[in-house]
């Protein structure tokens, strides 16, 4: 017999006998609410360290450290991402609205990232290449595309139903139920029949994450070797260079109306 027929044939076996005990046992308790929510893994959690199992790691943990520790820029303060705007969505959306120089010869008109791709603050100080690793740990890409002002209000209605996406190039006023309100690109309102040039990764392009609008851009580009994580990494290196802290703010991109 198959070994992995063998194999599934046992998991089905165990699985059933897992939920018969399950059925069973009645404890008279019920589910009432379930939440979730990201929590960093960090020393806290070193509760018992198994020092066998450490000893084991210790070669790798060293590999890997050579390679993610060296410092490659500093932070004025902690960036941290959330809706509707923060800094660090602020910052990324601009890294990605000016990398699509390398396509189109100059900024793109528009940049978005969805706060779901970025996965760690930046904090204040000591930039590594594992701290960007710890905010992009995807093998995201750039793409730029091309969409009509009508396709381009969809998608900034799309923004606004979530409360909120990294935004660069643009000024977006939503209501608190999650409604578009106002939307102007370069400082003025959107031309439904003008054509605009916008900047994010391959993943939204795709009309991923809630912003299907993506799917129906007049073109898509997909320069080769622009992981965003790159991209972020050589943007910490030119601050260094220039003797600059990565600094970012808040600018009123992404206004909640009060109405």
């Amino acid at each position: 017999m198959n070994k992995n027929l063998i194999k599934n044939h046992w998991l089905v076996v165990a699985a059933s006998g897992l939920l018969i005990g399950l059925g069973s046992c009645s404890s008279g308790y019920s589910v009432v609410s379930v939440e979730g929510g990201r929590f960093p893994m960090t020393e806290a959690y070193d509760v018992n360290p198994d020092a066998r199992a450490e000893a084991i790691l210790a070669p790798y943990k060293r590999q890997v450290d050579s390679i993610m520790s060296p410092v490659i820029g500093h932070s004025a303060a902690t960036l941290t991402s959330q809706r509707p705007e923060s800094p660090l969505s602020n910052l990324i959306a601009d890294v990605l609205r000016r990398s699509a120089s390398s396509v189109i010869g100059g900024e793109a008109d528009v940049a978005v990232m969805n706060m779901g791709g970025i996965r760690n603050a930046l904090p204040e100080g000591v930039v590594t290449f594992g701290t960007i690793y710890e905010i992009a740990p995807f093998e995201n890409a750039l793409c730029v595309l091309t969409m009509d002002g009508k396709t381009l209000i969809r998608l900034f209605e799309q923004i606004a139903a979530v409360h909120g996406e990294g935004l660069s190039g643009a000024r977006l006023v939503i209501t608190s139920d999650g409604k578009l309100v106002d939307a102007k690109v370069g400082g003025k309102s959107v031309d439904p029949r003008k054509d605009y040039t916008v900047a994010t990764i391959d993943y939204l392009a795709e009309g991923n994450d809630k912003m299907p609008a993506f799917r129906d851009a007049k073109s898509k580009t997909f320069p080769k070797d622009k992981v965003l994580r790159d991209l972020l990494i050589d943007y910490v290196k030119q601050c260094e260079e220039k003797g600059q802290f990565v600094t970012a703010r808040t600018e009123g991109r992404i206004k909640v109306s009060e109405d």
